[in-house]
């Protein structure tokens, strides 16, 4: 790896890949650090068996029709559905919904979302939990789906992640595994792996990036890593980031997005339509969203975020499964935990070691703060990675086009070509 380039790249997730990859198209020579054992950040998939992928992270191309990792996907042959593969069935302390409740919970839905959108076009930076309808028998689910989106829970989140999203309402999970197509995308860029990066010093020309096996310098650095990293001060700044850019960082914490899966010995819903269901069991107060046998495969997953996913974290794998099979079991019987296996994947991404969270959620009162980290320091540091979106934030493709935006920043600054 040469130690002295254009750009030093810390981190190679979905943003420092395309950093990378735009580096070279500007014939910016560079070098990515990567502290994990492989590429992809949060976009990672693993497999229950050969041809039956899980993905630990993301997993759908949000906003399909601006996304780039849907040409991506086409180009290195991976399947994907368009029409979202999800539909929302509830089933509410013991019983599928009757059509009148669906309407209720139908209604609810559109005048949160009025109520939500009236207050940003208002001005207002304050907590979805402001402004929603909290008392309505049926706000657990749309409080749990605005966990899962958003990763933290509503009175946590501002309004303005709600209405800044661009959002064109074309969901396409990747069938083989949206990591596992990340991997594939960047696997002809050079990555120094387990390679922390442990400071960050700005020199008379530029910085220098130091790691346990040595230091590269460069003209400027991208900085990719996730806001909860930042905000953790596990890699020094010298001189220190200014009050701005750490309060950015602070303002924008990743909360939980978790995935718990387990390995069915057969899928025992194949051909059933009602397979995906939101379920909220008697004597809870949050809803925990189950699918038996995605794609005809022969698992089951299910999805926790915000308080509720780091509680379950915490309290360890085998209460994730626990919970998971409970669930199964109030809506398709006892008789279906006979099909459950061994064979358990379960995502904890608050204890990840180079991310600290899944995703970045706006507190009330600084919905504009990923402008802020996104901005450069001193026209040297530069910053990239899903929380410096200002309308894909959470998104892998968010991720992808803020590595290319700072790659543009720093062609603008340094001028003329890159070293040779």
């Amino acid at each position: 790896m040469a130690n002295d380039v254009d750009v030093v790249i810390v981190g190679a997730g979905s943003a420092g890949l395309s950093a990378a990859k735009a580096a070279r198209a500007r014939g910016l020579t560079f070098a990515l650090v990567e502290a994990s054992h492989r590429i992809g950040g949060r976009a990672y998939t693993e497999e229950f068996a050969q041809g039956q992928p899980f993905d630990l992270g993301c997993h759908w191309m949000h906003s399909a029709s601006l996304n780039p990792f849907v040409a991506i996907a086409d180009e290195h042959g991976f399947a994907y559905r368009r029409d979202g593969d999800w539909t929302r069935a509830v089933h509410h302390r013991g019983a599928f919904l009757t059509p009148e409740q669906e309407a209720a919970l139908g209604a609810l839905a559109e005048a949160d979302e009025r109520a939500i959108e009236r207050a940003a076009e208002e001005g207002r930076d304050c907590a979805i939990a402001d402004v929603v309808d909290l008392e309505s028998e049926w706000a657990p689910y749309l409080a749990y789906w605005h966990s899962l989106g958003l990763s933290r829970d509503i009175d946590r989140v501002t309004v303005r992640d709600a209405v800044d999203y661009n959002d064109t309402e074309e969901n396409w999970p990747v069938i083989g595994g949206y990591g596992a197509l990340v991997a594939a995308w960047g696997a002809d860029v050079p990555v120094a792996l387990n390679t922390a990066a442990e400071r960050i010093s700005l020199t008379a020309d530029g910085v220098e990036v130091a790691m346990a096996s040595g230091s590269i310098r460069g003209r400027a650095a991208v900085v990719t890593v996730s806001t909860n990293m930042l905000a953790s001060g596990r890699i020094a700044f010298e001189p220190a980031l200014p009050d701005w850019k750490t309060a950015a960082a602070g303002e924008l914490p990743l909360g939980v997005h978790n995935r718990i899966g387990v390995m069915l010995s057969e899928n025992p819903l194949a051909g059933e339509a009602r397979r995906q269901v939101t379920v909220l069991l008697e004597g809870e107060d949050t809803p925990f969203a189950v699918e038996v046998g995605p794609y005809g495969h022969a698992y089951a997953v299910g999805v926790t975020g915000g308080r509720f996913g780091s509680w379950l974290e915490r309290a360890g794998q085998a209460a994730a499964v626990e919970h998971l099979v409970e669930h199964m079991k109030a809506v398709w019987g006892n008789d279906i935990a006979k099909y459950v296996t061994d064979r358990v994947i379960v995502t904890a991404w608050e204890g990840d070691p180079w991310t600290l969270g899944s995703y970045s959620g706006a507190t009330p009162g600084n919905g504009g703060r990923r402008a802020e980290l996104a901005r450069p320091v001193e026209d040297r540091i530069f910053f990239a990675g899903e929380a410096t979106s200002t309308d894909f934030f959470c998104t892998c493709h968010g991720a992808y086009l803020t590595g290319i935006r700072a790659i543009d920043e720093i062609a603008a600054v340094l001028g003329g070509a890159g070293r040779e």
